[in-house]
């Protein structure tokens, strides 16, 4: 038999009772964490998402229909988030220390510091000039780190339809870039 106290929490949570979710946080982290580490096999990275995690729980938490299945729901988020952050994260490779120096010894030059600034200033703009619909999608996917599912629920439409929409919002944004586009 499963222990149901938290129940009664998950429902004062789901009206908006703040202490309630915050109850829940404290009662089910160790076993989010624990959950996200299997997955990722680094502390803090596990740390940094079991956090995202709660979050995104606290934030969803009208979307649990039925207050009984909380731990399977929180435990799915878990999986989810540290599944897409395993898939986003870039790979390791292994480097002798003593070409590491090199690049401790010369940092990148004001120019190369200027042209990052001022591409991340272009690339923002860009964002700003696309229709409302295709901001929207990318800053989802890109900014938020939002799986296609999460996507498809929260425009409520198909993942087909979101990953069309993705694409065609890439597509406007190469082109209201342009002229920052390699050759």
């Amino acid at each position: 038999m499963q222990d149901t106290r938290y129940i009664g929490l998950v429902q004062e949570a789901q009206s908006g009772c703040r202490e309630a979710f915050g109850q829940l946080a404290t009662q089910f982290e160790s076993m989010v964490f624990s959950v996200v580490f299997r997955r990722l096999r680094n502390s803090a990275e596990a740390a940094e998402v079991t956090q995202e995690v709660l979050m995104r729980a606290m934030r969803k938490i009208n979307q649990l229909k039925e207050p009984e299945r909380f731990v399977g729901w929180l435990k799915r988020i878990a999986v989810r988030m540290s599944i897409n952050r395993a898939v986003r994260r870039p790979r390791e490779t292994m480097t002798a220390p003593e070409l590491m120096q090199g690049y401790a010894d010369s940092p990148g030059s004001p120019l190369e510091g200027i042209l990052r600034t001022e591409q991340a200033h272009e690339l923002h703009n860009g964002i700003r000039r696309l229709r409302r619909i295709d901001r929207e999608t990318l800053l989802a996917f890109y900014f938020e780190g939002q799986s296609l599912k999460e996507m498809s629920d929260r425009f409520e439409s198909p993942v087909g339809t979101i990953k069309r929409r993705l694409h065609t919002a890439r597509h406007r944004l190469k082109e209201a870039l342009g002229e920052l586009q390699p050759a």
